[in-house]
């Protein structure tokens, strides 16, 4: 198959170094100081038992130069995919999927939803309308990414722990190209199949996500702090239990109890979530996707959600924090640059 990355940071580069190795012919987009990197130093992977592997990889700033593809894969944060979606174009042909991998609820969440709120357009995710007027929902698969990874520095990435993807139709029909792109994964070394209902399925990881990440963000403590420390512990089982009425009402049911969610987050040990990472990197965070599509939906379904609102109002003045910094940052060097 010809799969494109959007995106060569963990995620990405974790899925395109095994597929390539498994003979699928693999290209990434990216911006341009990455490119020169990557383009320079090849892509490393880290393996979980410490073994490393490399490619030379294919890749441009410039998705024009890269061709038709049977699979596009947006494996960039979600607060990136408004420029990533209007510069794809490029690569579609008539047949291509795109994948979208990002964490918390995706933007298409209610396309050919068919229930009560059919087309409803959670509005944080996508407020100017931009993703879904260049991705159409024809074209999505539903993924689910359960592998974590961490980028050690542009082109080398480390595989923390995980191996399984849950693919699947918006409509929850079983097809071809799912089989496929499962497959695909498969033969790479992960473990891939395909489901009737995505969206419990990305309900199930954001049920974790949206606690851990934003207390690991405020706190810089890893999963397993976080789900030891008996006051943290508390904590994330209040948001699961907003969260898991909200889900509820949309007609999503758990099958893990918040315990045993809570164990597998234990499980992953001293693991720095992605938000955490993007924290010690300055970087914007996923608020939006991991907490603000929650509390909108906590509104569509008439759900109170005290403890997901007051953590997500302290991780958005982080957020904001982090901006201004990386803003001034900027305007500093170039100031000197001028001078």
């Amino acid at each position: 198959m010809k799969i494109a990355f959007a995106g060569a940071g963990a995620m990405g580069g974790l899925m395109g170094i095994r597929l390539r190795e498994a003979d699928h012919e693999v290209c990434f987009l990216d911006l341009p100081a990455k490119t020169m990197e990557i383009r320079r130093l090849g892509l490393t992977l880290e393996a979980v038992d410490g073994s490393i592997s490399k490619i030379s990889a294919r890749i441009s700033d410039q998705a024009n130069t890269l061709g038709k593809q049977d699979i596009v894969i947006l494996s960039v944060k979600a607060n990136q995919l408004e420029v990533v979606a209007t510069q794809i174009t490029p690569l579609l042909d008539t047949h291509t999927a795109i994948v979208s991998l990002q964490n918390g609820l995706p933007w298409w969440y209610f396309e050919k939803h068919g229930g009560k709120h059919d087309g409803h357009q959670i509005n944080c995710l996508d407020p100017k309308g931009l993703i879904r007027a260049h991705i159409s929902a024809d074209r999505i698969i539903g993924c689910v990414a359960y592998p974590a990874a961490e980028t050690v520095k542009p082109g080398f990435i480390r595989h923390v722990e995980g191996d399984r993807f849950a693919l699947g139709e918006l409509d929850g029909t079983l097809s071809k190209r799912c089989d496929a792109f499962a497959s695909a994964l498969n033969e790479a070394g992960f473990r891939s199949r395909v489901i009737e209902d995505i969206r419990a399925e990305h309900w199930l990881k954001a049920w974790g996500s949206l606690s851990f990440n934003p207390i690991s963000a405020l706190s810089r403590a890893t999963m397993v702090n976080i789900a030891t420390d008996s006051l943290t512990r508390n904590l994330v089982q209040e948001m699961m239990r907003e969260a898991e009425q909200i889900a509820n009402n949309l007609g999503i049911q758990f099958r893990h109890t918040i315990e045993k969610r809570i164990q597998g987050a234990e499980n992953v040990g001293h693991h720095k979530t992605s938000m955490l990472q993007d924290v010690e990197n300055g970087m914007a965070l996923e608020l939006e996707a991991l907490m603000g599509s929650i509390l909108e939906l906590a509104d569509l379904t008439g759900v109170s959600a005290p403890h997901i609102s007051s953590v997500y109002a302290c991780t958005k003045l982080l957020d904001t924090g982090i901006q201004a910094l990386k803003q001034q940052n900027l305007t500093t060097k170039t100031l000197r640059t001028i001078a």
